[in-house]
């Protein structure tokens, strides 16, 4: 991610998780969990942890849980907000250079993270590498959509994607059974500028590594 992304969520971690609740629904997780197939006592991966929507759900689901996010501002706060739970680790890490040693991970998943990656294929890649082999890879993200006042004012880095990127970034990447699809769930956000109101649809990519 670039430096104005990193300072923006550092900015504006201690409200992240409020933020947050406004721009999706909790359901997004789990549909992301259920495509996954996540069972109690394997290790996933939340990239781009945020305040921690992802990691919650998977400790409420019996897993052990690497959170990554390259601001430790918001790690702080998931910090704040979980305790000295065992069942989280902690790293600060860049999209293009993961903090996780290869072959680790049962699954991994990044929710509303992509988009705001300078390299997404890369990003992919990395993600796949720490990846265990039948391990699975779950990205929920935001459409192709046209509002620009993302850019300026969230520090997106992408106005989200088709899902023929999502197919080919994740097949070069070495993955199997690939799904994207539409996830019946839409990501909202009003422009504190014009009041204009975005509201995207949020796709699901499943893929696992063979």
């Amino acid at each position: 991610m670039g430096s104005g992304s990193k300072e923006y969520f550092d900015d504006v971690a201690a409200q992240w998780d409020e933020m947050q609740k406004s721009f999706f629904s909790d359901s997004v997780k789990g549909k992301a969990f259920a495509a996954a197939g996540v069972a109690p006592g394997k290790l996933a991966a939340d990239i781009g942890a945020g305040a921690g929507f992802i990691t919650r759900g998977l400790i409420d689901r019996g897993l052990k849980v690497i959170a990554v996010d390259q601001s430790a501002g918001m790690l702080d706060q998931m910090r704040a907000a979980f305790g000295n739970n065992p069942g989280i680790d902690y790293r600060v890490g860049q999209a293009e250079k993961l903090p996780i040693a290869d072959s680790e991970m049962d699954y991994v998943f990044a929710n509303m993270f992509l988009h705001h990656v300078g390299n997404p294929e890369m990003a992919v890649q990395e993600m796949v590498r720490i990846l265990k082999p039948n391990g699975r890879l779950v990205v929920t993200d935001m459409n192709s959509h046209t509002f620009e006042f993302l850019r300026s004012e969230q520090h997106d880095r992408w106005l989200g994607f088709m899902h023929d990127e999502l197919r080919t970034w994740f097949a070069s990447a070495g993955l199997e059974s690939i799904k994207v699809e539409n996830a019946e769930e839409k990501c909202s956000s009003s422009s504190v500028g014009s009041q204009e109101l975005a509201e995207i649809e949020i796709f699901l990519a499943l893929g696992t590594k063979p």
